[in-house]
């Protein structure tokens, strides 16, 4: 099972998300970067970045302001200091192609590998 950096957290583990950068909205320092899923933090798990951990939500098609799901993948950046964490509600299951393909609006700027 693969865990997460310092936090206890593991691939299957029940998160919840708050969300802060809904469907649509864009970045905020970025604004060429819309986002086309929900994207949020865990409150509490501090990232290596120093900031809370950030997760992209898979799978919902309306704009959120809590999720509640499963850790179904990590993606680490070989080129920067932070890890982003991907959740989807319990059963929904994604392939490393289709996280990629889902992220890729703002992953496309690293290097990474998706751990399942």
């Amino acid at each position: 099972m693969i865990e997460t950096k310092d936090s206890g957290i593991k691939i299957g583990d029940t998160i919840t998300v708050t969300i802060d950068r809904p469907i649509g909205s864009r970045h905020p320092k970025h604004k060429e970067i819309i986002y086309p899923i929900n994207y949020g933090y865990i409150e509490g798990v501090i990232a290596p970045d120093g900031e809370e951990q950030d997760v992209y939500i898979l799978g919902e098609t309306e704009k959120l302001e809590e999720f509640e799901g499963v850790l179904i993948a990590i993606i680490h950046r070989y080129d920067d200091v932070e890890e982003k964490w991907v959740a989807a509600a319990k059963g929904r299951h994604y392939t490393k192609q289709e996280i990629e393909k889902l992220t890729h609006f703002q992953e496309q700027f690293y290097h990474i590998d998706i751990r399942m």
